[in-house]
């Protein structure tokens, strides 16, 4: 970022002919949410939750699951982007975050898309989902060391479908990664403090 502009972020059009940004990378997604005034602490979170969906891409690849590793990406980073506008929300409970930054997101041009995973990484349950938002979800409840069971055994049900594998033979191959990296919530979330 120099002069306050963003570098490289490339405008694309959505099917209704509007001009939407195009990240690239995470790291350009970043830098727009640093633009947007996103905190060090929002953006050390977004970090942390960006391990725990490494762990699960490197699982996913080994199972050849078919998905959108970028989407999944930038939607990891800007899950929490209504945290912008609750910051409050980043230590306590709270939900406003969530239509807010899916607001915040497409009012500064970012694809619906990727704006929805505001609403539905915390509304998956009352929302049709994609397997990335649902994945979004999973990787935000694993890294500070939770589990959640119904939202497990949704993203387990699509992958067998998907894979054409029974599902508690794929249940014990991945439910391990699930555990893995929830096993290393306690250290995400001691870093977590640091900011």
């Amino acid at each position: 970022m120099k002069d306050g502009r963003i570098k490289n972020i490339k405008i694309d059009r959505d099917p209704e002919g509007s001009q939407v940004k195009a990240f690239q990378t995470v790291h350009e997604a970043y830098q727009f949410l640093q633009s947007l005034g996103a905190s060090q602490k929002l953006i050390l979170h977004v970090k942390l939750v960006g391990e725990a969906a490494d762990l699960l891409i490197s699982k996913l690849h080994e199972l050849r699951v078919r998905f959108d590793e970028k989407y999944f990406r930038l939607g990891v980073v800007f899950h929490d982007a209504g945290k912008i506008l609750h910051p409050e929300e980043l230590n306590a409970k709270g939900n406003n975050h969530e239509p807010d930054g899916e607001k915040l997101l497409l009012a500064n041009g970012v694809d619906r898309k990727l704006a929805r995973c505001c609403r539905s990484h915390g509304r998956w349950q009352t929302m049709e989902c994609s397997l990335e938002e649902l994945l979004v979800a999973l990787a935000d409840t694993l890294w500070k060391g939770k589990r959640d069971r119904q939202l497990e055994d949704s993203i387990v049900n699509r992958l067998a479908t998907q894979c054409n594998k029974d599902y508690w033979e794929l249940f014990v191959e991945i439910d391990s990664c699930f555990e893995a990296i929830a096993s290393d919530g306690d250290s995400r979330l001691l870093r977590s403090q640091a900011a």
